[in-house]
């Protein structure tokens, strides 16, 4: 097995590559997935927008970066050697559809490496329509995979073994017809592989289907999250939302009456319940977590076998208004894997401190989702961001945060 001295490069994103569109006349995307909700649509049923139309919107401000958009930059930004594997659509922008060009274009210039790029002959970049609405609502948010759905492991395979990552990040089970084929073995089996590279390795699940406060309150399974099954085993890093808990609780094991559970005793026992079915037997640190509004729960495991109990580390980075709720997530997993990069030998041991790992994606969460959307790739101080992270002190507004940091 490869050594943390061979590794070339500190993070590499496997994916699912987007251009998020907002704007307040796509209100065809509520009609799509309901008011405020989100679902995974057919790319053959986008809407017929001209690549002149998108290519215009993107001029005007009205894309953002989705998927590794809302996480490469972030963690480039500080210091980290990051790379994608993604395919994007081919097209007339210096080989690339409007919404690739966008998207390599960004992630190029704050510093990613692309050169694990596939451009997809038949299929475009996968494209999100967000209902931008007024008076902080929900909007719907319609996504279309594209090249996303035919994503080959077998061709991601070469750029693994060229740029050899520390960290291999795959983002996301749930949304990908190729990547998710076989009931999610062909996944799990790849995320085996990249282990006995060396690579230390996580995935998120995302599954887009209609309303998620309904669905919870339904109690119905979700067919996505039974991909998690062969997965789960398999990962050395596990974090989700308390929703998609929640709903992989109703799917993987029984539906509870949500409303009458203490959401903090369900979260610890969420993840005992992952770590007695999917933690073997094998000698491994392996971290599991929920991500809550006000911090995030963490379970660990040492190569000696020795099980932690579940910890919330409440962030410390409260203060301020958010600007946009997405990206909390994958922003959250930046600040923890530019932690766990930089202790990496510490994590494999089991002796890394895992609180101020979760601590780091805190603050990156907190950050990302409070600043501007044209201004959320700032260059910041790893080691200001670090000694934030290891501070008691509660900042009074977003403004104070962003002095500290520099």
């Amino acid at each position: 097995m490869p050594g943390a001295e061979n590794m070339l490069t500190d993070v590499m994103i496997l994916n699912t590559a987007v251009a998020d569109f907002r704007r307040a006349d796509f209100d065809f995307a509520d009609a799509l997935v309901g008011k405020g909700g989100l679902a995974k649509c057919r790319s053959a049923d986008a809407p017929a927008y001209s690549q002149k139309q998108l290519r215009g919107w993107i001029e005007q401000g009205f894309a953002t970066a989705g998927g590794p958009g809302n996480t490469a930059p972030l963690m480039a930004k500080a210091g980290l050697n990051v790379a994608l594997g993604v395919n994007l659509g081919k097209g007339e922008y210096d080989g690339l559809d409007a919404q690739g060009r966008f998207f390599y274009d960004v992630m190029a210039e704050n510093g990613v490496d692309m050169s694990g790029t596939y451009i997809h002959p038949a299929l475009p970049t996968g494209t999100t329509y967000i209902h931008a609405t007024a008076g902080g609502e929900r909007g719907g948010i319609a996504y279309f995979p594209g090249a996303n759905d035919d994503f080959n492991f077998e061709i991601h395979k070469k750029t693994v073994e060229r740029l050899r990552p520390a960290i291999l990040y795959y983002m996301y089970s749930g949304l990908s017809q190729r990547g998710d084929a076989n009931d999610g073995r062909d996944l799990a089996d790849f995320i085996k592989w990249a282990r006995a590279q060396g690579c230390v390795t996580i995935a998120d699940s995302h599954t887009l289907t209609g309303d998620p406060a309904a669905l919870i309150r339904s109690g119905k399974a979700v067919a996505e999250y039974r991909l998690l099954e062969p997965l789960l085993g398999e990962l050395d890093l596990f974090f989700t939302s308390s929703d998609e808990a929640k709903m992989i609780e109703n799917t993987l094991r029984s539906p509870k009456d949500w409303a009458s559970v203490d959401e903090q005793k369900a979260i610890v026992e969420f993840l005992n319940y992952l770590c007695r079915s999917y933690w073997t037997d094998e000698r491994r640190t392996r971290m599991f977590g929920v991500t809550v509004s006000n911090g995030a729960y963490e379970i660990h495991i040492s190569p000696d076998g020795k099980i932690s109990q579940p910890v919330k580390v409440e962030s410390h980075f409260m203060a301020g208004e958010v600007v946009d709720l997405v990206g909390a997530g994958d922003s959250f997993r930046a600040g923890l894997l530019s932690y766990i990069t930089r202790n990496l030998d510490a994590f494999r041991t089991g002796s890394m401190n895992f609180g101020e790992a979760v601590q780091m994606g805190n603050l990156f969460a907190s950050v990302y989702i409070k600043a501007p959307l044209a201004d959320r790739y700032k260059s910041r101080s790893y080691e200001k961001m670090l000694a934030a992270a290891r501070s008691d002190e509660q900042f009074d507004s977003f403004e104070q945060m962003e002095q500290a940091l520099g």
